[in-house]
């Protein structure tokens, strides 16, 4: 699993074939079968345009609400937030993380992790973003935690559009699934979280600098904080669990990054 997740980031394109022949030349005797279970597990699927079976699957009897992004065009901060799901890979198992981003801005509202796919860790991802703003239109995918009576009922009370991803779009959540690969690629591939608390910890230190410090080209080299337009020190929602007071090791170059290991 950590050689599949490894070489998804690299080449996301690849499906199971590619995947399959790309496992044998590096000596390991796997069969189509195993490379799908393996990254359907996992909710990873080629950047293509398909039907998507990622984590999140529809929920029976859920309600799925219309598509409303379109040729939107994103011009402004809480006109369109997007929520979505993916796998982080521990050195034992693995969890489950969920992120709410502004559109326009590329910025992190909120963020939580879960052992289980339960709606419950993106309700509460949710009810953080809430208490700081509230979106035009939020848009998910199909899947039972986004389209859950819990998840849904505060976004239409806030008086919220839902909006929800059409089968066979791969591309209606880019923004989510860039900010996957920059997680990724920055702060999980370079650890092997030991523990849960930990995975939270150095994730929250991430989050911290991808949103007050990191420069975004797209944002003409921008940080996402100064182009949502928030205050300098970082909402609630996205600080490291209370008594963790050291700071992420690329927003401090005088911290070793092998100490925080």
């Amino acid at each position: 699993m950590r050689l599949l997740d490894g070489q998804y980031i690299r080449t996301p394109f690849y499906g199971v074939d590619k995947m399959t022949a790309w496992l044998r030349l590096q000596g390991h005797a796997v069969n189509p079968k195993r490379v799908r279970r393996l990254l359907r597990q996992m909710g990873l699927e080629a950047i293509y345009p398909r039907p998507r079976r990622g984590l999140s699957q529809p929920g029976s009897g859920h309600r799925i609400y219309p598509y409303l992004l379109g040729e939107l065009a994103s011009a402004r901060p809480n006109q369109v937030w997007a929520a979505d799901i993916t796998y982080v890979r521990m050195y034992r198992g693995w969890l489950y993380l969920v992120a709410i981003m502004d559109w326009f801005s590329r910025y992190v509202l909120s963020w939580e992790v879960s052992v289980t796919l339960e709606a419950e860790f993106c309700v509460a991802a949710l009810a953080r973003a809430l208490r700081q703003a509230r979106p035009e239109i939020f848009n998910t995918d199909q899947g039972s935690q986004f389209s859950a009576e819990a998840f849904v009922r505060p976004l239409e009370e806030a008086g919220v559009r839902i909006s929800m991803d059409g089968k066979g779009r791969a591309f209606d959540n880019i923004f989510v699934e860039r900010l996957w690969r920059t997680v990724k690629v920055e702060e999980v591939y370079p650890r092997d979280y030991q523990t849960v608390a930990e995975a939270r910890r150095h994730l929250g230190w991430y989050f911290d600098f991808y949103n007050q410090e990191r420069l975004h080209q797209a944002l003409g080299y921008r940080t996402p904080a100064a182009v949502y337009g928030v205050a300098a020190a970082p909402p609630v929602a996205l600080r490291a669990p209370s008594g963790a007071t050291a700071v992420h090791p690329a927003m401090n170059p005088l911290i070793n990054r092998e100490i925080l290991v």
